[in-house]
């Protein structure tokens, strides 16, 4: 049997009027299946954008997480605490499938244990965090804007460095969020050859 004669018989299978059901039936079933297929695809998309399940692995729990709860996104005095899905899953539902998909190629790197020793993950820092930084560059910090908006970002109310930083360079479009705010909610790794004159602009490592 040839892939053709094969595929032929496949979409007459799927042609054939049915014998045992009426349209309206088979209209009712393709819709109800529908509902519970996409009900379900969103429960588990949800559930997969939790906290809770990011550090469900050592790696991330053992390492990311202990160094962001360390930081101002996680203790700060208006209790307002920013999560892993916060920072790094857009809110809008194409770019958050978009980004699942990405992030889907992670799943291999808990399959082989690329970091699941705290030595492995140290050796991979800067890679790791370069992916990320390219990552955010490239959608102009779009996570970051789930929470800060720079049109209702009040300069006079920032130390005058950090006024001055903002409307230098992020208020003109020349650089975006992550190109100064690199350590914000994790450790640096080595920063030797990092865009230069990036320690001097940043105002917050």
């Amino acid at each position: 049997m040839t892939i053709r004669s094969a595929f032929l018989g496949l979409w007459r299978l799927f042609a054939r009027p049915s014998v045992h059901f009426g349209l309206g039936f088979l209209t009712l079933g393709g819709f109800i299946a529908g509902v519970v297929f996409w009900g379900g695809f969103n429960t588990a998309l949800e559930a997969t954008n939790k906290e809770a399940f990011c550090i469900s692995c050592h790696e991330m729990r053992d390492n990311p997480y202990e160094e962001l709860k360390q930081t101002i996104h996680f203790t700060n005095r208006s209790g307002v605490r920013a999560s892993c899905p916060d920072c790094h899953v857009p809110h809008e539902w194409t770019d958050k499938i978009a980004r699942k998909m990405q992030a889907s190629k992670e799943v291999w790197g808990k399959i082989f244990g690329t970091i699941d020793t705290r030595e492995k993950f140290l050796d991979k820092r800067r890679e790791l965090a370069e992916h990320e930084w390219a990552r955010l560059k490239s959608n102009n910090s779009l996570e970051c804007r789930n929470c800060h908006s720079a049109e209702s970002m009040d300069i006079t109310k920032q130390n005058p460095r950090a006024a001055k930083m903002h409307e230098t360079y992020l208020f003109t479009g020349e650089n975006t969020c992550i190109d100064c705010h690199k350590g914000i909610a994790h450790r640096l790794p080595d920063m030797h050859g990092v865009e230069p004159g990036w320690s001097m602009k940043t105002s917050a490592q």
